[in-house]
């Protein structure tokens, strides 16, 4: 799913992105660690990778988005 980085912390690599469907999700270090992702912006169209639902909808992947 694609989602928008609504806040980012360059120095703990954290923060939250906008989901299309308006939903905030925060997200730590971990989910881009193993991404090309260094650094990110606020407005920033990112593709993200989730677990769960509902309450406990957690972001696992944040990558860069590409147009197809």
């Amino acid at each position: 799913m694609q989602a928008t980085v609504s806040r980012y912390d360059s120095e703990s690599f954290s923060g939250a992105v906008l989901t299309d469907t308006g939903i905030e999700l925060p997200f730590t270090v971990h989910a881009i660690a193993e991404t090309p992702v260094r650094l990110l912006r606020v407005g920033q169209r990112v593709r993200i990778q989730t677990t769960g639902s509902g309450a406990t909808l957690a972001i696992t992947k944040v990558d860069f988005a590409t147009v197809l």
